[in-house]
């Protein structure tokens, strides 16, 4: 991948990073304000706790993509981005548009889902 391209891919994945790294925060911090409140209502009580549990799971897959994009970011580093991790092709283009911190190519991507890689 020439450097023009790879540079532009490391500002979307620094953008996004950015992006849900506030997001991480701030649902942390709405988690705590959840916890915080003091609700006698059994009603409020199963909706604070359906928050609590609704912004835990929006976090943790905020905090599985940073991970994918820290990923990405390694590859650009070392060369290796745009190249499948499984089979070590390169990685269509249009997959990368869509989604820049892609692991796989097409192909690989579908094993992994049907649990094959």
């Amino acid at each position: 991948m020439d450097k023009k391209k790879a540079g532009i891919f490391r500002k979307r994945l620094l953008a996004k990073q950015e992006e849900l790294l506030r997001q991480v925060s701030k649902s942390e911090q709405d988690g705590r304000q959840a916890d915080g409140e003091a609700t006698q209502d059994i009603a409020d009580k199963a909706a604070n706790s359906y928050t609590k549990e609704f912004l835990f799971h929006q976090s943790d897959d905020n905090r599985r993509m940073l991970q994918l994009i820290t990923e990405a970011l390694e590859r650009l580093k070392n060369g290796s981005y745009g190249l499948c991790v499984a089979c070590h092709e390169e990685v269509q283009h249009k997959r990368l548009e869509a989604v820049p911190w892609a692991r796989h190519c097409i192909e690989c991507q579908e094993k992994q889902e049907q649990g094959l890689l």
